[in-house]
């Protein structure tokens, strides 16, 4: 997770903007159908028709201001209702919530029942809005907000934490089929060697910690090993509660980083328990060949889902081209919204508001869902 608005004053000298004729979207569905893979793992069906769906959304990760979902929602749900109608204007059938570990347990066995009700709540609105959620759990992206007591915890303790979270949120969710999936933390990664001392590494980015250790001692582990019992440990925590819904981890393409790279997560000895591959990809400047090559790596024989995507260095056109030739290997792609609709950031009169909201016009005419596009689901 790493795109902040701000950024975009770079791209300014880049970009031309050309006028877009668009149609409003189709409205909302009678009721949502549960989302499985295929029964061959190549895509995502409908459960009842078995018809092809393809994802199309938003990461709903913060407002224009910074805030996080559990910053406002209890005194400003209207501002949350008003925000899932605009996803749903924008042409998407999915959006990514980002739940903040802290939010949801008081303490390591304490689940905080206020913040659940209101998960109940959003999930509630996710299918009168006829959206699909991906529940992305775990976060610590304020590090000020991060509990001591959970920082303090062994690793695994810290673990046992982690599967409470999943299995009260699981609790909340396991009967709407308005859940897409459970991504169980977003970009995690591995200690890297013993003696480290924090649990979220760096500076972060804008101010927020997008990417978790899973350990800070490795005690003569490989990451293959930490990592299969991590997804092992919390894959069953889920299931003990919910047996249906998809389970994935989003994480960074570390192809795209390093050349020759190999999956970790999604490796055949750690990926088994995950029904589908999230990665989080942002297209290069000039470099779509090599970015598609990256991509292919996670072509696992498992559903793909690019869960983060925005145009930081490659700029407008060449992240359309790079949406448009993905479709050979991607079963659904998610950008971000920040809660301003279109008319609001065209209101604003700077660089970064007319870039976004640029952006937001682009994703909308390319959405398969609006009435430009049809009904097709083929890649």
């Amino acid at each position: 997770m790493r795109p902040d608005v701000r950024g975009f004053v770079i791209l300014a000298a880049l970009l031309c903007f050309q006028p877009l004729v668009l149609a409003d979207p189709p409205p909302p569905p009678v009721g949502l159908d549960w989302i499985t893979p295929s029964q061959d793992k190549t895509h995502f069906v409908l459960g009842k028709t078995n018809q092809r769906i393809v994802m199309w959304g938003v990461n709903y990760d913060h407002d224009d201001a910074g805030r996080l979902l559990e910053d406002y929602w209890a005194d400003e749900w209207p501002a949350v209702v008003e925000d899932f109608r605009e996803i749903k204007a924008l042409g998407a059938n999915v959006v990514r919530i980002h739940l903040q570990i802290g939010r949801f347990l008081k303490a390591a066995d304490q689940p905080d029942e206020a913040n659940l009700a209101r998960l109940a709540k959003l999930v509630k609105l996710a299918e009168e809005t006829g959206l699909y959620l991906d529940v992305t759990g775990l976060a610590c992206y304020h590090k000020r907000d991060v509990p001591k007591w959970y920082d303090a915890l062994a690793e695994s303790d810290r673990w046992d934490a982690q599967c409470r979270f999943w299995k009260a949120v699981a609790k909340v969710c396991k009967e709407s089929p308005a859940v897409f999936c459970y991504d169980l933390m977003n970009e995690p990664i591995l200690g890297g060697g013993d003696g480290k001392t924090d649990w979220l590494p760096g500076e972060g980015f804008g101010g927020k910690h997008f990417v978790q250790r899973l350990t800070i001692d490795a005690h003569g582990r490989s990451d293959r090993e930490i990592a299969k019992a991590w997804v092992d440990r919390l894959t069953t925590a889920v299931r003990s509660v919910d047996d249906r819904h998809m389970i994935t981890v989003g994480v960074i393409p570390w192809a795209q980083v390093f050349k020759g790279a190999k999956p970790l997560f999604y490796s055949p000895e750690v990926g088994g328990p995950l029904d589908f591959v999230s990665v989080h990809f942002y297209p290069k400047k000039d470099q779509l060949d090599a970015d598609l090559t990256a991509l292919r790596v996670y072509e696992v024989g498992k559903p793909l889902v690019i869960e983060e995507i925005f145009p930081l260095s490659a700029g407008f056109e060449q992240t359309e081209t790079f949406l448009e030739r993905s479709k050979e290997h991607v079963d659904g792609w998610i950008s971000f919204y920040w809660g301003k609709t279109i008319d609001e950031y065209d209101k604003k009169n700077d660089i970064p508001a007319a870039l976004t909201s640029a952006w937001l016009k682009r994703f909308r005419a390319l959405s398969p869902y609006s009435p430009a596009a049809g009904k097709k689901q083929d890649k």
